[in-house]
């Protein structure tokens, strides 16, 4: 019986049984095209991802990534634990414990730096292949407080407000006046089909600052129901859209900003991702995704 080798990650985290779940696919050549879906929503986490050679000289790999409503262009969570998961099991070889390699992904070539942190587990940053975008108006602040079961005055609306973002897949980023109303966001699915199901930014990020931890942290969930991951525990693409949002509003006008995000907290798996963005006079000219893994199993599966 034909079987294919998997490994599982906690990704966002150094602790096992914390931050996002991923099935890497560390050799997926010769798995048939119609069976990566299935294979997917098999582990039903909220991304798995299928490893391939690179297509490109100067490449080190391709990788595809799914969720359980199909394949994604790009993703933030399955580019650090992929590139952790290589790094350990010996497919990516560290030089004095650091190595800089580029993932093929459908979005584009995604430049990775990867370190070894601790044992069993590593850490790994990646830089967007595309810079934010801003998409069209989003609904209004009543629209949005009553499809997440919040009030309109939990939403904030100065110069923060709410807008669609992409680095690759568009969300919508939701400000909230308090770390409270994150942890009482609730998607409510009527209000969702008639507001965002068909929009260009039907994933929803929600966020506030978070005093707690330091001047330039906060607390954040994702709710992608679109893609059948009705509330993600850690999203790198949407952080990395998260961080384009924020350079574009800071008065810095050259330099790197620096952000840290807990994410998770709600569902049990707390998550803790680091974010930068590069300016250059007032404009956005790089974007950064960082964190840990740890690897948590590995076996076989018959296809």
């Amino acid at each position: 019986m034909p079987t294919i080798r998997f490994i599982t990650t906690d990704v966002f985290t150094n602790a096992r049984f914390g931050g996002n779940q991923l099935a890497v696919i560390p050799d997926a050549r010769g798995i048939p095209e119609e069976l990566l879906l299935p294979i997917c929503r098999e582990f039903n986490y909220s991304e798995t991802t299928f490893v391939y050679p690179a297509e490109q000289p100067g490449h080190t790999r391709r990788v595809r990534i799914f969720t359980p409503g199909g394949e994604v262009p790009f993703a933030g969570h399955p580019t650090v634990g992929t590139a952790v998961v290589l790094a350990a099991t010996g497919e990516i070889p560290l030089v004095d414990g650091e190595a800089r390699i580029v993932f093929e992904e459908n979005v584009g070539p995604v430049p990775v730096v990867i370190r070894e942190s601790h044992a069993g587990g590593g850490w790994a940053q990646f830089s967007v292949a595309k810079l934010p975008e801003v998409g069209p108006p989003v609904p209004s602040r009543g629209v949005l407080a009553r499809m997440l079961g919040l009030e309109t005055g939990d939403l904030l609306g100065t110069s923060e407000k709410p807008q669609g973002v992409s680095c690759g897949l568009p969300f919508l980023i939701a400000p909230l006046t308090s770390v409270d109303a994150v942890s009482r966001a609730r998607i409510k699915m009527d209000r969702w089909d008639e507001t965002l199901a068909h929009a260009w930014a039907s994933m929803i990020w929600v966020y506030a600052a978070d005093p707690d931890g330091g001047d330039h942290h906060y607390r954040a969930r994702m709710f992608a129901p679109g893609i059948a991951v009705p509330e993600d525990p850690a999203t790198g693409s949407a952080a990395a859209a998260f961080a384009g949002y924020l350079a574009a509003r800071s008065r810095v006008r050259g330099g790197t900003l620096v952000w840290t995000i807990d994410q998770g907290v709600e569902m049990g798996r707390p998550s803790r991702l680091e974010i930068e963005a590069d300016k250059a006079e007032g404009e956005v000219t790089a974007v950064r995704v960082a964190g840990s893994a740890v690897l948590v199993s590995e076996g076989t599966m018959a296809i």
